[in-house]
């Protein structure tokens, strides 16, 4: 039963990244087949990544209140649906209707999968083991998705990258219905309020973002609606502490630990998105890749990422601390991006390459398992949908802010020197930010000093 569930959370995951990346080799040929603007093109993805981090919260909080096995049925059915529509769309308007529906899909399964590992993973070995393999996960599914949308894209039809979402749903509908009890809705009301401010408040910074490359943080398309969302997301909180059921429960926020891992976190995830997003542009826009080779050239980094997350619960089987192969997966990433900015171009790519999926890999899941650990099953889901949030937004974070830097030191000309140029500097803006990160989880695990009255009570 615990391998059928554990099914459920890879295969659930693996077919949320697979359509984040799969895009990416994909969207020159979608750009011709649809004849689509480069505005227009930009949103075949920033639809999906925009509904898919704004509904997180409300997403988690849905499993927890109607029951996980109801809300993954609701989720793979209709994620199916708009794969089908995606496929099948004649033109730019419902492709990119039906990305929002598939991010929205995406946010109702992703909570509803991590929280299974919550609930029936207990902490210790077994669930590292499951956390690693979630982490080895991550790197086969974006470097599949590459792989997949380039093929495709070269050799039949970006159409059918999206297709292969149905016999995957098929196949995690059944383990769902196998695997999973079915349970009565809690006897609680949703927050709506809460359910509004946080999707408004998470969609306002995402979207500003998103945007900040192009039109830069000064221009009103940003700043407006970065700024609403920073006001509409601080009502939230001050709304959740006050609410008997919370979207978000604020507690969860007073474990110092989790804080720090969840900060090292975001840093991680961004800076490892936009390493994909400047080594694609380096690849196929200054070396000439195709999209097939471009989206090759990632399986080296998957399958040394692969291959440490599988191997690091045997290092926590031999002693080896979660904090120790946080801080030594981070430290990995952090020479191999630095390789990646310094070195001559050929040599310096795959060795960065390398290095970086290597850390990725004993990082990623003790990262997870660290983080979902001391909660409670009440707060399975909302912790859940915590962590994806913190995942999701910190990935838009890295290809957005890192790339409007590097976009506002050396230009936007693009030719084959400027693009290197720009991707070189974005290397190394996420060569600080992992250097970062390393210290925010060094701090994570040191000791917490106490007061004297609590070191000697009265």
């Amino acid at each position: 039963m615990m391998i059928m569930i554990l099914s459920i959370v890879l295969l659930g995951y693996f077919m949320i990244l697979l359509d984040t990346s799969i895009v990416i080799t994909g969207l020159p040929a979608i750009g011709v087949d649809l004849g689509l603007s480069p505005l227009h093109l930009s949103w075949v993805q920033n639809a999906y990544t925009l509904s898919f981090g704004a509904l997180l919260l409300l997403g988690a909080r849905a499993g927890d209140i109607y029951g996980r096995k109801k809300t993954l049925n609701v989720g793979i059915v209709l994620f199916m649906v708009a794969s089908v529509a995606i496929a099948f769309a004649p033109h730019a308007y419902v492709l990119i209707g039906a990305r929002i529906v598939q991010g929205l899909d995406a946010a109702i399964i992703a909570p509803a999968t991590l929280a299974l590992i919550t609930e029936h993973f207990p902490e210790g070995p077994q669930r590292l083991r499951a956390t690693s393999a979630y982490g080895a996960v991550a790197g086969i599914g974006v470097a599949a998705g590459m792989v997949i949308g380039g093929v495709f894209a070269e050799a039949l039809s970006w159409r059918i990258g999206f297709i292969i979402n149905v016999p995957m749903g098929l196949i995690l509908l059944y383990l769902v219905k196998r695997s999973l009890p079915a349970t009565a809705a809690k006897q609680e009301t949703l927050d709506i309020l809460g359910a509004i401010s946080s999707t408004l408040g998470i969609a306002g910074v995402l979207y500003a973002i998103v945007l900040s490359a192009e039109n830069g943080w000064g221009s009103p398309t940003v700043f407006v609606p970065l700024a609403a969302g920073v006001v509409l997301f601080a009502w939230f909180l001050f709304h959740e502490s006050r609410v008997t059921h919370p979207l978000l429960p604020l507690h969860l926020f007073k474990d110092r630990q989790r804080n720090a891992i969840l900060a090292s976190r975001f840093l991680l995830v961004g800076s490892v998105m936009s390493f994909f997003f400047f080594s694609t542009q380096l690849l196929q826009d200054a070396t000439g890749f195709n999209a097939l080779q471009a989206g090759l050239a990632f399986v080296p980094l998957s399958l040394v990422q692969f291959a440490t997350a599988r191997f690091s619960p045997r290092l926590a089987g031999h002693g080896m601390s979660e904090a120790t192969l946080i801080v030594g997966g981070l430290l990995i990433m952090v020479v191999g991006m630095v390789s990646l900015a310094i070195a001559p171009y050929m040599v310096g790519f795959w060795i960065g390459l390398i290095l970086v999926g290597g850390g990725q890999g004993f990082a990623f899941g003790p990262m997870t398992s660290s983080a979902l650990s001391r909660a409670t099953p009440e707060d399975a889901g909302a912790l859940s949908g915590l962590v994806n949030s913190v995942h999701q937004i910190g990935g838009t974070f890295g290809v957005g802010v890192f790339g409007a830097l590097a976009v506002a030191v050396v230009g936007h000309e693009e030719t084959a020197a400027m693009i290197t140029e720009r991707a070189h500097l974005g290397f190394t803006i996420s060569s600080v930010s992992f250097a970062v990160a390393t210290i925010l989880a060094v701090s994570s695990f040191a000791p917490i000093k106490r007061s004297s009255e609590q070191l000697h009570p009265s």
